[in-house]
């Protein structure tokens, strides 16, 4: 939406007005929701994870206060000029707001992954009298994971946006909608995916490395690697496996060799600890995390081939909905990758939690130790009522997000602008069709 209302105002084309327009609809619903669901994470803290709250409270609550007093008030106060400024501040004070909702959510982003990049390697602190003390704050706050984590998050939240973008694009050049103005859309999702997913990529491997060196038996237990190969032997890479913890081996793999060492140390000999190196109660579950990771990287792959397909086709003039090109699949095959992002994003969040097991503060304190001493019962019935109540909100969003998309963008509505006004842009109209 930044990028479309700057083009807005750099050639005064208004159809760059209209995407703006549209595509905020869907914004603020997944805004509403994220608040929605976002508050109860937050009391979750003093009910389910009260211990936990307790020990590392003086870093971790700090953190999460900092989140919400300077990135969400930000985004929040900035998000009302966004919705109902059009008519109220001019075009140029109307992008700064925009700007601005943008570096808020950025911003919420980067305390977020402040406080869990801290939980996955722990810096900075000391353990007094059974509580967190911090000794170096900025060493805490500026943790080995916080760059590539958070980097890591942000564009995997930049390609799950252009791909629902390229996806409700492609739902309505499919239904011969609004093509103009919906393909202008696509272009702009193709071009923003064709730098983000490689790059996410290129940030997922340096993760590897990085987990490879601070966390070695989550590496281990995401690979169900269980011997650490030999001085000049390779380690294999397991594309699929079925792992069994009591026998602490594979019962049966497709391993390809040499693959592990080359994708963590980037050797065809290089060392990987294997997870029978490590205490079995420190080993995290395998089977969650292997698949996890796994479908997470072949959705990656699937992403990065939709963007270059469609750039291929684009430079060669194909990219087109003349039904005499016959391109129905890859239409179709956009609408179907149109949650292709999110879904990796939450495979890649299993990856990231479960393989942390067993300690919610690695290495300091386990996940049991962090629990609420509340009966079973009263947190199950708890997680049911929000489960049913996130359900709803789903559901909802859903609802209301197929309304926006069968609705369509409104290619008539003209920019709140003074043309009396000899020193306002003029501003072209949209065709019909756009």
């Amino acid at each position: 939406m930044v990028l479309m209302e700057a083009l807005w105002l750099k050639t005064g084309n208004d159809i760059y007005y209209r995407q703006v327009r549209f595509w905020s609809k869907i914004f603020i619903l997944g805004f509403g929701i994220g608040v929605a669901s976002g508050l109860p994470l937050e009391f979750q803290f003093g009910t389910n994870w009260a211990a936990f709250s307790k020990f590392s409270g003086d870093f971790f609550g700090n953190i999460l206060g900092y989140e919400a007093a300077m990135a969400f008030a930000l985004e929040a106060a900035f998000l009302a000029i966004f919705m109902f400024g059009w008519h109220r501040v001019s075009p140029r004070i109307h992008l700064f707001s925009t700007i601005m909702v943008a570096f808020g959510a950025s911003l919420s982003a980067f305390w977020i992954m402040a406080a869990n990049s801290w939980m996955q390697i722990p810096q900075g602190v000391k353990i007094v009298d059974g509580k967190i003390a911090v000794t170096e704050y900025a060493k805490a706050l500026f943790n080995p994971d916080l760059g590539v984590s958070f980097s890591h998050m942000w564009i995997a939240c930049i390609s799950s946006t252009v791909f629902f973008v390229a996806g409700v694009s492609a739902w309505n050049i499919l239904k011969k909608k609004y093509i103009g103005f919906f393909m202008k859309s696509f272009k702009t999702a193709v071009i923003i995916a064709a730098f983000a997913v490689p790059f996410q990529i290129f940030l997922g491997d340096i993760s590897g490395r990085l987990m490879k060196e601070h966390q070695p038996t989550k590496l281990a237990g995401i690979e169900a690697h269980w011997e650490t190969n030999e001085p000049g032997a390779g380690a294999a890479w397991s594309l699929v496996a079925w792992p069994n913890r009591s026998e602490e081996r594979n019962v049966w793999a497709l391993k390809i060799p040499y693959g592990l060492s080359l994708l963590t140390t980037h050797s065809l000999k290089g060392r990987v600890r294997g997870l029978k190196e490590f205490r079995p109660e420190d080993r995290p579950p395998i089977v969650l995390p292997f698949y996890a990771f796994r479908l997470m990287v072949l959705m990656g792959f699937i992403m990065l081939f939709l963007a270059f397909w469609a750039l291929w086709y684009w430079c060669r003039g194909r990219l087109t909905t003349d039904p005499q090109a016959n391109q129905k699949m890859f239409w179709t095959l956009w609408l179907w990758a149109m949650p292709g992002g999110f879904i990796a994003t939450e495979l890649g969040w299993i990856v990231r939690e479960v393989g942390r097991q067993p300690w919610i503060v690695y290495n300091l304190m386990r996940t049991e130790e962090g629990a609420t001493e509340l009966a079973p019962a009263v947190v199950g019935s708890s997680l049911i009522l929000y489960t049913v109540i996130y359900a709803a909100l789903l559901i909802l969003f859903i609802i209301f997000t197929r309304r926006i998309m069968i609705g369509g963008p409104d290619i008539k509505e003209l920019p709140a602008v003074d043309r009396k006004d000899p020193e306002a842009r003029i501003l072209k109209k949209g065709n019909a069709d756009e």
